[in-house]
Formats: structure tokens, C-alpha cells, sequence
């Protein structure tokens, strides 16, 4: 059964003519709908809008607008777009600052064809995807963001209390905190993947947060990657 019968639709956004162009001609060749491609950060924002792609695959370093600001802009005006940086820099600083930004994964422009293919495949339905070795250092990042005290936390004795997740919300949650992707969740709790999906849009609406980075966020603030 499958997950969806529709092509992803992807976008393709780097200042090199020739790469930018190869990759779209291989995402077509493997089934992908191909809806837009854009050379600079301002053309990239622009386009997307237009397009509405499923997945922005995103190099960092681009005229007019840097990467991390276009991914910025366009997560914040639509959440539900995945974007995956395809990258020459494997620099730490880079690879936090997008996933800060909003991105979904982060790809080394070394991978081979097929890495991305499987990659915007797993982006596409909300799994991050991370060059070896960087997944480890994401995580440990928001361990270092979850031990620093959130600006104006506690500040409002107004503030309304924590919304109530329902048991099977929590344990969602608590494997998201884990590093587990939606199809890893789904087979640890005999679930579907698109239940997996559901019970991670409601626990976002309830909380108010905007993605997976805030989500991972919140759940180890609390503790809920610990056994």
C-alpha cells in the first residue's frame, strides 16, 4: 500500500547552471515532477511560492539571498514544505544554521545520485535526512539549546499550561526526540506511517510549534529522550 500515488513535486535552487541542471534532469529521470528550478536567493523565494513544491532541494551559498534566509522565508510562510540543503560545506556552523532555519536535511553535494533520490524520497514525508555523521551532531544541539534557558520562559503568570498530549502523542514524541524517522516510529509501535504523521501535526497544533526542530526542541527540554 502506498503512501501516496502522486509525484513529489521538487524544486531545485543553486547558482551553478550545470549542477542545477543535472540535478533536475536526474530527479526527472527517477519519477519526480520537477516544478521549478531558480539561480539566486530572491528568484528562489519568488519561484517557490509560485511552484509550491513538496521539497526544496537548497544549496547555501547563493546570490542576492544566502540559503538559510530562503529557507527561513519560506518555512514561515508554508510549514508544511520540506527542504533538504544540498551542500559543498560540511562546515558544523552551516549544517546547524539550516537546520535552524528549517531544514528537513542536509546533504554533502558528494553524495551519489542515488543518495539523493532516497533522500528527497524521505524528505518529501517529513524523515530528516543527514550525511553520516551529521545526524549526531544535530542531536547535540538541541541537547545544548534544550539546557539553555529560553528567553521570557515563565516570565507571563498568565501563561496557560501545558496542553495535555494524549499517552499515544507522548510516545510519538519521545521517539522523535530520539532521532527515530516517521517509518522507524511506525514499526517500534505497529502504527502506519501516515498515523505516525497525524499524531505529529496534532502534537505541533497543540504545542504551537511550527516543525520538527522545535518538536525535538521541546521533548528533550523535558526530559523525553531519556529512558
Amino acid at each position: 500500500m502506498s503512501e501516496r500515488q502522486d509525484p513529489i513535486r521538487v524544486m531545485v535552487v543553486d547558482d551553478h547552471p550545470m549542477w542545477r541542471d543535472a540535478v533536475a534532469r536526474d530527479l526527472a529521470e527517477a519519477g519526480f515532477e520537477v516544478v521549478a528550478t531558480a539561480g539566486d536567493g530572491e528568484q528562489a523565494v519568488r519561484r517557490a511560492r509560485a511552484a509550491a513544491p513538496d521539497v526544496l532541494v537548497l544549496d547555501l551559498n547563493l546570490p542576492a539571498k544566502p540559503g538559510v534566509q530562503v529557507c527561513k522565508e519560506l518555512v514561515g510562510h508554508n510549514p508544511a514544505l520540506r527542504v533538504l540543503v544540498l551542500s559543498a560545506s560540511g562546515e558544523h556552523a552551516d549544517v546547524l544554521e539550516a537546520v535552524k532555519s528549517g531544514a528537513t536535511g542536509y546533504l554533502l553535494k558528494s553524495a551519489s545520485t542515488e543518495e539523493l533520490l532516497d533522500a528527497v524520497r524521505s524528505t518529501a514525508v517529513g524523515d530528516p535526512v543527514f550525511t553520516p555523521g551529521l545526524a549526531g551532531l544535530v542531536l547535540g544541539e538541541y541537547r545544548r539549546l534544550a539546557s539553555d534557558p529560553v528567553p521570557g520562559a515563565g516570565a507571563d503568570p498568565g501563561e496557560p499550561k501545558a496542553p495535555r498530549l494524549t499517552d499515544r502523542e507522548t510516545e510519538v514524541l519521545r521517539l522523535v526526540a530520539k532521532g527515530l524517522s516517521y517509518k522507524q516510529i511506525a514499526e517500534r509501535l505497529v502504527i502506519s506511517h501516515r498515523t505516525v504523521q497525524n499524531h505529529v501535526q496534532n502534537t505541533l497544533g497543540k504545542l504551537q510549534l511550527h516543525n520538527r526542530v522545535e518538536l525535538v526542541r521541546y521533548a528533550i527540554e523535558r526530559g523525553l529522550d531519556e529512558e
